[in-house]
């Protein structure tokens, strides 16, 4: 596998270079993010290793065009510094940088990679099932509990962690009484699409039901689960809905169940129930918030 570079520190290039090349890869050193855009567009790499501080990389939406540069998934680990760094990572590792701990993160991120692909395989050969939710265009609850309970079995085999996600829309019901179930049905398609871009390539979503939407999160747990529902929780609340020129101020409430061990009894039926009851806490606190529970 190809992995670019933009880094611009002799001594953090080294070393990167090294952790790339002692894992079995091949390194490609970009000279600015444009660069990397193109590289990227050309199917050269899929894999982004980048210093926060590297020129261009704070310009808005940056990552995201990345992500969007290929129908591939695209995988950016950022070398941070401190507060400031970027936010749509994948993942982060902070300087000083410690060679055994890069080659970690590589071979994490090489793996989801793989996911992805798995996930974008499974989803060619399924396409004509009705596996998808209609409206939201989602995986519906049966298939996203078949995808969930393959991403469990592989973190059960390869002693990793799993979180899941239950998010619900605060008083969605009045708004649908308000509004109308078309308005209702409008929001829902936006909300979905908000959860697509604000999630990772390779998690696995899906509508359980009404206005209540799952997430597994391969290889995630703890504080690393709730940045990624705040950054969706965020993004919806911050989302363009408008009925007939009103802004319609929309929020979700979320629950979390993180696993870090995983045992031959762990079982996701289960887990997604626990993260449902942890949502319920969120709502019962006030909604538009996060209640982390770990199992």
């Amino acid at each position: 596998m190809k992995i670019l570079v933009l880094e611009a520190g002799t001594k953090e290039r080294s070393l990167i270079q090294n952790a790339v090349e002692k894992s079995g890869h091949e390194m490609l050193l970009g000279e600015s993010a444009e660069q990397a855009l193109s590289l990227l567009q050309a199917g050269e790499t899929r894999f982004v290793i980048a210093d926060s501080e590297f020129g261009g990389l704070q310009e808005p939406d940056l990552l995201r065009r990345f992500r969007s540069a290929t129908s591939q998934p695209v995988y950016v680990l950022v070398i941070g510094s401190g507060d400031g760094d970027l936010t749509e990572a994948d993942d982060t590792l902070y300087k000083p940088l410690a060679a055994s701990e890069l080659r970690a993160r590589i071979m994490i991120g090489q793996r989801f990679l793989s996911l992805g692909d798995s996930l974008s395989h499974a989803r060619d050969q399924i396409e004509n099932m009705a596996v998808y939710d209609g409206l939201t265009g989602l995986m519906n609850r049966g298939a996203f509990y078949r995808t969930a309970q393959g991403e469990l079995e592989r973190a059960r085999r390869s002693a990793s962690s799993l979180s899941l996600i239950a998010l619900d829309l605060d008083n969605f019901k009045a708004l649908n009484e308000r509004y109308g179930l078309e308005t209702g049905d409008e929001v829902l398609k936006v909300i979905s699409q908000t959860i697509r871009e604000k999630s990772r390539p390779y998690d696995c979503i899906g509508r359980w039901t009404g206005d209540e939407f799952v997430i597994a999160l391969p290889g995630v747990i703890g504080a690393d689960a709730e940045k990624i529902t705040d950054r969706i929780i965020k993004g919806i609340r911050s989302s363009n809905i408008t009925y007939q020129e009103a802004v319609l101020n929309v929020s979700v409430s979320a629950g979390i169940a993180s696993a870090s061990n995983i045992g031959a009894a762990t079982e996701v039926e289960p887990l997604i129930q626990q993260a449902r009851q942890a949502m319920a806490r969120a709502k019962e606190g006030g909604g538009n918030q996060v209640n982390l529970t770990y199992v």
